[in-house]
């Protein structure tokens, strides 16, 4: 069918690909000033990445775009709009990073290097055993507490944006599985397996599928490199408070482990590249996990509640890739937003949303530090 021939009615102002966080949040941004429709590959929204995410907001965590996205998340995280959600978003957790003898000058340089600085807490090896009673005596001689962090309920959270975008007018697609991307005559064709779909506009947040998108628009190459990373689920020692116990993770981020759910989450913070794909815990990265944490931790690890693994995109310099392409008329980039997308998304939705919609930066996120060129495809070109 040619565009002169489509009924105005059925065109979409956005086709958002991919209904993870940051499709959910940009549709929910999108859904009062367009006319918008989500789909999803697969049968329910955020089954990878985000279905498998155990997020923190930490604002000291990530690269610094990242870091300014996450401060000018806060005021949502801690106040959505009336109806967003039943419960809290946010539950407060310290975050301890710790450091071996040899490891001090990497503790010493990050806490140097952190612009919230001002929030880490230097504290003593017997100190750390306090807050942390799993850590082995012996292991670590110096820490720092980050008391700005909590868990974020990612159910919650992204149940949110997808309510909101449907109050608004917005549509959602299981099932959909873009075929092929064609555009004429400033119309986008989408096809499905079983339908054709039309849109002015395409936003690409495909998570780890992304560069396949847009090869499949005919946008320019962004390299975005998935990554996999593994967790799993083990029962405490009885008798132990998981409640006050914080986020413990070794400063070269050679592993973690957090209280999640009335068990404790351990993972090795392995990435691994890898192609797009259903990511599976492998054997080798398990083992890897066993022996970190054994060593860090009075743990002794013999049995799994669950183990799973999800996959983190990367570009080259880490910060996410958000923009219109230079190649293709109406695609957006909405990609590359690793394992930040999660802490960062309230912004990054109201950011995207504006930015597709051709307006500046919102005051509050400019006011963070960020600008549209930091995250725009066209800055990775030398890089590429």
């Amino acid at each position: 069918m040619s565009s002169s021939s489509i009924d105005t009615a059925e065109i979409f102002d956005f086709i958002i690909i991919g209904a993870g966080i940051a499709g959910a949040s940009v549709a929910a941004f999108l859904a009062p000033d367009a006319k918008i429709c989500v789909l999803e590959a697969e049968s329910q929204a955020g089954y990878h990445s985000t279905g498998r995410s155990a997020a923190m907001y930490v604002p000291a965590y990530g690269p610094p775009i990242i870091r300014m996205l996450t401060r000018a998340s806060g005021r949502f995280f801690n106040a959505p709009p009336d109806g967003f959600s039943e419960t809290p978003l946010l539950s407060p957790r310290d975050i301890l990073l710790i450091a071996k003898p040899s490891q001090e000058t990497q503790l010493a340089q990050f806490q140097a290097e952190m612009e919230e600085a001002q929030n880490l807490v230097a504290i003593s090896a017997d100190e750390m055993r306090a807050r942390q009673p799993l850590l082995r005596k012996g292991y670590a001689s110096k820490g720092l507490i980050d008391p700005t962090g909590s868990d974020i309920d990612v159910h919650a959270l992204h149940r949110g944006f997808l309510r909101q975008m449907r109050q608004e007018g917005g549509q959602f697609l299981p099932n959909a599985r873009v075929q092929s991307l064609r555009r004429e005559k400033g119309v986008w064709h989408i096809r499905l397996k079983d339908r054709m779909l039309y849109a002015r506009t395409i936003i690409n947040a495909a998570g780890a599928w992304a560069e396949e998108i847009g090869q499949m628009a005919g946008a320019e190459e962004i390299g975005l490199v998935p990554k996999r990373r593994t967790a799993l689920l083990i029962d405490p020692p009885a008798g132990l408070d998981l409640a006050k116990m914080p986020m413990t993770i070794d400063i070269e981020e050679a592993f973690y482990l957090k209280p999640e759910a009335g068990q404790i989450l351990i993972s090795p913070a392995n990435e691994d590249p890898m192609a797009a794909c259903d990511a599976q815990p492998d054997e080798m990265d398990i083992a890897i996990c066993v022996d970190r944490i054994e060593g860090a931790f009075d743990l002794k690890l013999r049995r799994f509640q669950a183990k799973w693994a999800g996959l983190r995109s990367f570009v080259a310099d880490k910060e996410p890739v958000v923009g219109y392409s230079d190649k293709v008329d109406g695609f957006f980039w909405l990609a590359g937003q690793g394992g930040y997308g999660i802490q960062s998304c309230p912004a990054m939705g109201q950011l995207a949303a504006a930015l597709a919609l051709g307006q500046p930066v919102p005051d509050e996120i400019a006011a963070a530090g960020i600008t549209a060129h930091m995250l725009h495809p066209s800055r990775l070109s030398s890089a590429l």
